[in-house]
């Protein structure tokens, strides 16, 4: 599954970094790739099962993740930036 971000709509919650995971998308402050994220939510797991996975990410950060990664897929739909 190969994933674009446009990186002015990551801030808070998502960073690229070409010396972390070779530059995949992953959540900030750590090395969990926003690929693994979406694949979890594909096979039906809500972000209570995420943070089970990854304890030591709090929920408001994932719930932060989910909120980027929609706000990425509408603006790639619409072709505008966020501000």
């Amino acid at each position: 599954m190969a994933i674009c971000y446009n990186h002015s709509s990551m801030s808070k919650y998502i960073t690229v970094d070409k010396t972390i995971l070779s530059g995949a998308p992953v959540i900030k402050g750590t090395r969990i790739p926003i690929e693994r994220i979406m694949f979890l939510l594909k096979d039906g797991y809500n972000i209570d099962a995420i943070h089970q996975e990854y304890p030591w990410v709090d929920v408001e950060t994932l719930q932060g993740v989910m909120d980027e990664i929609s706000q990425s897929v509408i603006t790639a739909h619409h072709g505008t930036s966020l501000s």
